[in-house]
């Protein structure tokens, strides 16, 4: 019989050193500096204005990580995976996530201990009445959340466009839209689509300068409002993308009835979250992504996707289903 062996224990313990050296070197435009050509440790050192104490052992690191190449001449260069995902200025570029993890959430995961033992949110702000209010008030910060967003939904986006049968509807409806990623994406794929996004007035501006630089500002159009206190727009889909998750009980069930009311009969919800596996035993990233709500939120958590199915069923519709999409990511359909 083999020894148990604490390699696995020690590594998840560790784990977070690798994580901060990859939001460190988005922070400090690692990938961008090398966009347009590997660079020898001096250049890349200088270029990036790094102490010359640690700059080898960090850029090694990154190449032991996987996410940086060192050649036989000393010079670094981008992974493919890097390059594409994790170049500023990109339309692929998915760091916004990242940024955001590295300025906000790194340092509030350092309170898990607390909000597990008070149930209180940790982020910054933690005493204001109302997390979204002041994260959307501050036009810097919002910017950051709205790319991070962008970040986090760009898989699922695809993936959406891919395996849902749009052929079938004509409109439709992001709710909680951020930038725009996901109403992009699916205009993108299929032209005979008209739709838009639906989010707080601040986001406007935001929405529309993306949508516009995507070509795509005459089918997609902004529609500003409160989706606790204003009906949402009607259309033949509607989309709800890491929006149930920040909310109690409650008030996921008010959305779902509030997305049931706005669609037509056989109009269809699509609710994406990372969802967790009915069984809770496999997607720890769904599983961690409620412990951040607990960390972000007042009362918002991740669900299975059978609890979403039995909530659309609760709201009227009549039929439902989950459909795995990328990563951790699943759908959840619901037909009226």
């Amino acid at each position: 019989m083999l020894k148990p062996s604490p390699e696995k224990l020690l590594a998840l313990g560790m784990s977070f050193w690798n994580a901060k050296a990859l939001l460190s070197a988005v922070e400090l435009g690692v990938f961008d500096a090398l966009a347009d050509a590997p660079a020898d440790l001096a250049t890349l050192t200088t270029k990036l204005g790094l102490h010359q104490r640690s700059a080898h052992d960090f850029f090694d690191a990154l190449v032991a990580m996987k996410v940086l190449e060192r050649d036989a001449n000393g010079r670094y260069a981008n992974t493919p995976e890097t390059d594409f995902f994790l170049v500023r200025g990109r339309p692929s570029y998915v760091g916004g996530l990242l940024e955001m993890a590295n300025a906000r959430l790194y340092e509030s995961w350092g309170h898990l201990s607390e909000a597990l033992r008070t149930g209180r949110r940790q982020s910054e702000n933690q005493d204001a009445s109302d997390f979204f209010a002041a994260l959307y008030a501050d036009p810097q910060r919002l910017r950051g959340f709205l790319s991070a967003m962008s970040g986090v939904s760009a898989g699922a986006a695809q993936a959406i466009a891919d395996k849902f049968s749009w052929r079938d509807y004509r409109t439709f409806v992001d709710v909680g839209a951020a930038q725009g990623m996901v109403p992009v994406t699916i205009a993108r794929a299929h032209p005979h689509l008209s739709g838009g996004g639906f989010d707080l007035p601040q986001v406007g501006p935001i929405f529309e300068e993306f949508v516009a630089a995507n070509g795509l500002a005459e089918r997609l159009r902004f529609h500003p409002g409160d989706f606790f206190k204003d009906d949402l727009p009607k259309a033949d889909v509607i989309i709800m993308g890491h929006i149930l998750h920040d909310w109690d009980l409650e008030q996921k069930r008010l959305l779902l009835k509030k997305a049931y009311d706005a669609l037509p009969e056989g109009g269809a919800l699509i609710v994406y979250e990372a969802m967790i596996d009915n069984d809770r035993r496999e997607n720890a990233f769904g599983l961690l992504m409620s412990l951040n709500m607990l960390i972000e939120t007042d009362g918002g958590f991740d669900f299975t996707g059978a609890d979403c199915e039995g909530w659309m069923k609760e709201a009227g519709f009549s039929s439902s289903r989950v459909e795995h999409l990328t990563g951790p990511d699943s759908m959840v359909v619901g037909v009226k």
